[in-house]
């Protein structure tokens, strides 16, 4: 539900810092229950509205290498993407 969340608020281009911040702060702990699907969407929205983050972006990372074998292309993809936008 967070990482759907931040999806939709990047499909239509709206930025809302605060919400953003809390997500972060509720999902970091918790990113070892998420699939690769919304690893993959987390880290895309926040790359489409420009919030890069280096912590979330590196916890992400860290728990997406034992899920790799689950990311289908797009999932790869927009993975790559987003971390090749923020830099």
């Amino acid at each position: 539900a967070l990482a759907n969340t931040v999806w939709a608020y990047a499909t239509v281009g709206h930025c809302s810092p605060h919400l953003f911040n809390k997500v972060e702060k509720v999902a970091l702990p918790r990113l070892r229950e998420f699939n690769s699907q919304a690893l993959s969407n987390m880290v895309w929205a926040y790359a489409t509205l420009g919030y890069s983050s280096t912590q979330l972006f590196e916890k992400v990372a860290e728990v997406s290498i034992p899920q790799l074998r689950d990311f289908n292309s797009q999932a790869i993809s927009n993975t790559v993407w987003a971390y090749a936008t923020v830099g």
